[in-house]
């Protein structure tokens, strides 16, 4: 069970633990821009023990959004507020990473709790983008195909996004490149169409991702690590897959990338995912072994037995977890005190801590009353 709370080196930064807050959109911004909302998400998991909190996925460009409540990079207006909330993050230990995302032909949508249909122009909506002019679902709007300027145009984006990260104080950078988002939407032949050198051989649909990967690199400090997160299979027949997801992972390991973070499916609405507890492990096992590079699993995760088996059997290095930090924000701070592992309280809630840990009084003054009056 110590596995858990392993320190982890990469580059210039080292993570107390192995436990990370994942990404979660919260689809509660406006033109883009953090608030209110997520300093108080973001910093109740920042004091609940975990090694690494991400902020949601943030669109490099406004077209790049899932809906028009995305949280958003693409102007540096944006830095101010993401700066407070990195410094709340720091000011308590704990690593700040940011997720830059394009949501490629999912854009334009409702907020998944209004429903999950096309939001027009003349409603805040706009025309997506995509390798090809193929709508993932009938309720999905149909996308424009990129032209190769269009292409590019997005590459520096994610450059230009990576730099506004650093200027916010983020120490860990993720690129967004699954769940059928624009990258995915490339890698997989199922969404790529293109008869040009985006499209076809496995080289050409990974090109844009080796090129935003190179175009992050360079604007983002060399002693910070960058990861990626990628589903590994389509869970279709004839899309992207496990081994294909290898071959992925070993050229962005080439290109500067420290961790591959290792999801799945997204792409397709008729996708058959055999899914339960840790149903993504697997594909972190396989990409960690055969690519030679960190991983980390998320998906279906919510216990101490699970997140230490999966260290335990260097099936990934860093464990993220969601639905249960939405439930539990504190969830590493439980689980040490059950292990009876001294882990840092915030000191305004040292009452609560285990008796033994640092900066805790032996008996509170309510404990104290109480137990006089016993």
């Amino acid at each position: 069970m110590a596995l858990l709370f392993d320190p982890l080196p990469i580059r210039g930064i080292t993570l107390s633990n192995r436990i990370v807050v994942s990404p979660m959109c919260e689809y509660s911004s406006q033109d883009g821009f953090a608030n209110d909302w997520h300093l108080v998400h973001i910093g109740s998991r920042a004091v609940g023990g975990a090694a690494l909190v991400f902020m949601e996925a943030s669109a490099v460009t406004p077209e790049g959004r899932i809906s028009p409540e995305d949280l958003g990079i693409w102007k540096d207006a944006h830095i101010e507020f993401l700066s407070r909330i990195v410094r709340f993050v720091k000011n308590h230990g704990v690593v700040p990473g940011m997720q830059i995302a394009h949501a490629g032909r999912k854009g334009s949508t409702q907020r998944p709790w209004e429903g999950a249909s096309a939001v027009s122009i003349a409603n805040g909506g706009w025309m997506p983008l995509a390798p090809s002019a193929v709508a993932y679902s009938d309720k999905y709007p149909m996308p424009e195909a990129l032209s190769k300027e269009g292409i590019r145009r997005i590459v520096d984006a994610f450059g230009q996004a990576a730099r506004r990260a650093e200027e916010a104080g983020f120490l860990v950078l993720e690129i967004h490149a699954a769940h059928g988002y624009l990258a995915h939407e490339f890698f997989s032949p199922l969404s790529n169409f293109r008869n040009d050198e985006y499209g076809g051989s496995f080289e050409n649909r990974t090109r844009i991702g080796r090129e935003i990967v190179s175009a992050v690199r360079k604007a983002w400090p060399e002693n910070l690590p960058l990861f990626i997160r990628i589903s590994a299979t389509d869970w279709k027949e004839g899309g992207w897959d496990l081994d294909q997801a290898v071959e992925f992972a070993k050229q962005v390991k080439g290109l500067g990338v420290d961790l591959v973070d290792c999801s799945s499916a997204g792409l397709v609405p008729d996708q058959q995912i055999v899914a339960g507890p840790g149903f993504q492990v697997p594909f972190s096992e396989r990409i960690r072994r055969d690519a030679g590079i960190l991983t980390s699993t998320v998906g279906l995760i919510e216990t101490k037995e699970q997140v230490a088996d999966i260290l335990a059997k260097n099936q990934a290095d860093l464990v993220f977890m969601a639905r249960e930090f939405l439930r539990e924000p504190y969830w590493p701070l439980r689980t040490a005190r059950e292990l009876n592992y001294k882990l840092s309280w915030p000191a305004q809630y040292l009452r609560a801590a285990p008796p033994d840990t640092p900066g805790r009084k032996p008996l509170d003054d309510v404990t104290v009353q109480r137990k006089a009056a016993d």
